[in-house]
């Protein structure tokens, strides 16, 4: 099967769809690899490495032609008018926020499968969990930096020092992003608090942290009785495939100690904050009535090599599988491959997906 991999063309999006690791193990098995040109080389992954694995060189068009299209961040409404019917397109689609894009990609037919409504056997995201790790590290550092005075911040140092207090920083979601910048913000010595509304999830995450962070059960009054002490407040949560609820509202802003910060890690699915709205890394912050805002919607690109490496560890064997089988046999045998399908036959076909479009009609 021919395979392309364009070139991201999102605001400062270094990842690349695959590293010439993965390329060579497709070439190997009999399958052609099209990168577009300086695809990966931002991040050390050079045309001439890309040859060496025995890959073609093309440009934007021709990338876009192959019948599978890998890529990392969903496409622009340019790069979907590049598609055509009968093409798979395989990478993070986030569609449930994105009407546009849905009804370009269904106009023209083609298959789209979503890196993040893709499941297990058990249920979990394995082509999100990789992305949600980084991005939750991220959180803990981007929002640190935010609350410097410089950034327009409280000016307060998350691990405070000896006779003063440390910030606190609570984190909405217990998932892997929220377990991981709870981990970030415990290594810095923060006052971390973690809501879910999971008793099991909150039971496992005061084992595993042997009481070094506080845990709470989600209920409107934990959170909003958190986040007004708060200094740092991460939106770490995930419904697979519909936009993200709000969970703290536009009004409760005002509630808010001034100079806090707020960090979406949900904002590619719509935002766990009422007032948030993307950013880019050119301008990754706003301030909305004196709270700082931080909404990059592209968080792992900033770590793009570990993030691309760190991808393609879990992406590959599903490539493999569409490019032996074809989308629909691959589907077929492989558990929870099917759930990534969001849109064939000119239809929107997952349902969370369906359903949050249709509620944002």
């Amino acid at each position: 099967m021919q395979i392309g991999v364009p070139k991201e063309s999102k605001n400062h999006e270094y990842r690349v769809g695959m590293t010439p690791g993965s390329v060579q193990h497709l070439t190997r098995l009999g399958h052609e690899v099209w990168v577009q040109t300086s695809a990966g080389s931002a991040i050390g992954f050079s045309d001439a490495q890309y040859q060496h694995a025995g890959v073609v060189i093309v440009n934007a068009d021709h990338a876009f032609a192959a019948p599978l299209v890998i890529k990392v961040k969903e496409p622009s409404v340019k790069e979907c008018s590049r598609l055509h019917a009968g093409q798979v397109l395989f990478c993070y689609s986030h569609l449930a926020t994105a009407r546009t894009q849905a009804s370009l990609l269904a106009d023209q037919v083609v298959t789209a499968i979503a890196y993040e409504t893709m499941t297990d056997h058990a249920g979990r995201l394995p082509l999100l969990a990789p992305m949600s790790e980084v991005a939750g590290r991220l959180s803990i550092r981007v929002g640190a930096n935010a609350l410097h005075a410089t950034s327009g911040g409280r000016g307060t140092l998350l691990g405070g020092v000896p006779g003063v207090a440390p910030a606190k920083v609570v984190i909405l979601g217990g998932g892997i992003a929220g377990t991981n910048a709870a981990y970030m913000a415990a290594g810095l010595q923060a006052d971390v608090t973690v809501i879910d509304q999971s008793v099991e999830r909150l039971r496992a995450l005061s084992g595993e942290f042997a009481g070094r962070i506080k845990v709470l059960m989600a209920t409107e009054a934990s959170i909003a009785n958190a986040v007004d002490e708060a200094d740092l407040i991460i939106g770490a949560v995930l419904i697979p495939g519909a936009s993200t609820p709000k969970l703290v509202s536009r009004c409760q802003l005002k509630d808010i100690l001034p100079g806090a910060v707020l960090v979406d890690i949900a904002i590619d699915q719509g935002g766990a904050f009422e007032s948030s709205r993307p950013t880019t890394r050119d301008a990754p912050t706003f301030v909305e009535q004196g709270i700082v805002h931080y909404c990059v919607t592209n968080m792992p690109g900033a770590v793009a090599r570990t993030a691309t490496q760190a991808l393609d560890n879990v992406t590959l064997p599903y490539i493999v599988a569409l490019a032996d089988k074809g989308w629909q046999q691959a589907l077929a045998d492989k558990p929870g491959f099917a759930d990534g399908l969001n849109i064939s036959d000119g239809k929107i076909c997952h349902t969370a997906v369906a359903r949050a479009l249709a509620q944002t009609s």
